[in-house]
């Protein structure tokens, strides 16, 4: 007996510290194992390219996935968006990879991480590889939602370090660009705690976009936006040579372009500081971001003159691709409000079907216009997440199929229907047909 019990909890222990390392072990190549083949999106002249072939976009927006992923009863939608986004033939989402100081911050303080909400973000990240979707992450918000360049100078402004309180000091304060370069590089640099694979390492994100929507008012002659781009953009580039690099604009012409400020929606677009032609041309910056909102850059607009509007925006910025930035144009969000009113869900769907056309004559001619992100996918249960663009696909099954048809179209430009898998390949084939 007394022999018997001498053995006994030495080979428990042994067993349970080989149970231990089996998992770990096993966990880490059932990671290794699970994850898809993924190359580097490139672009050619004025197209992306994956393994030296054409690479058009059919994606979309949800912000949120970062957010929700933070907490056990929403992470859920996450995985259901993506296997959604996947299963519609959807190829890059464009999500937030920043929360700055507000609820359930990634950055509580200057260069101070949760660890919790930066894991939440490697499962995104995770996630999206296994499902075969890239990602564009964005680094910083013009608005205050999420924190944004107003919670950056509250925080040089709480230190005593800020030159100003303006919201605009966030271009051009040092203190807060070495607060944002500091923040940059701990996106960059980050060994993503699912895959192991550090963030600048993995071909699963798409691009890094500067920030969503710059806007500098204080400074229309846009010098002082241009400046910030040139710094930021070689500093990301500097760390990360193998992702893309956007800057997040809306596509508003601005002093450098004269001849085309009356294409704005109206006169006070080209008095933000941003300059689509200009901005887009810094040489470290390998695509153009464009944005459509006919409805909310112009009030009073039938549905018709927004559709209208909405195509011509579209052409004018692929025609800018092709003939000055010789850049893939790539139209990061659209959308259209449902405001309750003179709103019908016919109107959404011509909305959708005027830019996907554009985008897919443009494709078809192997032109600048490279893909659309539509704003934005939501799943059931997500209510409070409507912001009047939101649709949830399968609850109206014409918008589902506008989008569906899109990326049919774009994946036979890409590698003919021998190309198309899985359950992409049963949907287009019922469109064929």
């Amino acid at each position: 007996m007394v022999a018997g019990n001498g053995l006994f909890y030495p080979l428990v222990g042994f067993a349970v510290c080989f149970a231990f390392m089996y998992m770990f072990l096993g966990n880490m190549s059932f990671h290794n194992y699970e994850l898809p083949k993924m190359s580097f999106v490139e672009t050619n002249g004025a197209q992306f390219m994956v393994d030296g072939k054409v690479f058009y976009v059919n994606g979309w927006n949800s912000y949120w996935l970062m957010y929700l992923g933070t907490e056990d009863y929403t992470a859920p939608k996450v995985r259901e968006v993506l296997q959604l986004g996947a299963k519609m033939g959807l190829t890059v989402c464009r999500t937030w990879a920043f929360n700055d100081g507000a609820y359930n911050a990634l950055q509580i303080s200057p260069g101070q991480f949760d660890e919790r909400v930066f894991g939440a973000l490697d499962n995104v990240i995770a996630e999206a590889r296994r499902h075969g979707i890239r990602l564009i992450l964005s680094l910083v918000n013009n608005l205050q939602n999420f924190g944004g360049k107003t919670q950056y100078v509250k925080w040089a402004w709480e230190e005593g370090v800020a030159l100003s309180s303006s919201n605009d000091s966030f271009f051009y304060d040092p203190s807060i660009r070495s607060y944002f370069k500091n923040y940059v590089k701990a996106v960059l640099t980050r060994k993503n705690s699912v895959t192991g694979i550090q963030y600048r390492d993995d071909p699963t994100i798409f691009a890094w976009e500067l920030m969503n929507e710059p806007r500098c008012m204080s400074d229309p002659s846009g010098d002082t936006l241009q400046d910030w781009i040139e710094e930021m953009a070689g500093f990301v580039k500097s760390i990360d040579k193998k992702h893309l690099l956007t800057v997040g604009l809306e596509g508003f012409y601005g002093p450098t372009s004269p001849g085309k400020l009356n294409l704005n929606p109206a006169d006070w677009a080209g008095a933000f500081g941003t300059d689509f032609i200009r901005n887009s041309k810094t040489p470290t910056i390998d695509f153009a971001s464009v944005h459509v909102y006919p409805d909310h850059w112009s009030e009073g607009l039938e549905p018709e003159e927004k559709i209208n509007f909405a195509s011509k925006w579209v052409k004018t910025h692929i025609e800018d691709g092709d003939k000055e930035l010789k850049k893939p144009i790539f139209f990061t969000e659209f959308g259209l409000v449902d405001d309750k009113k003179t709103f019908q869900p016919i109107h959404r769907e011509k909305f959708y079907k005027t830019i996907y056309d554009n985008i897919y004559k443009s494709a078809k001619k192997k032109r600048s216009g490279a893909g659309a992100c539509f704003w934005q996918f939501l799943v059931g249960g997500m209510e409070e997440y409507e912001d009047g663009n939101g649709i949830v696909p399968r609850e109206r099954s014409s918008i589902y199929k506008v989008i569906t048809d899109q990326s049919c179209r774009l994946a036979r430009i890409q590698g003919g229907q021998d190309h198309l898998q899985g359950s992409l390949k049963d949907i287009c084939s019922k469109m064929a047909n």
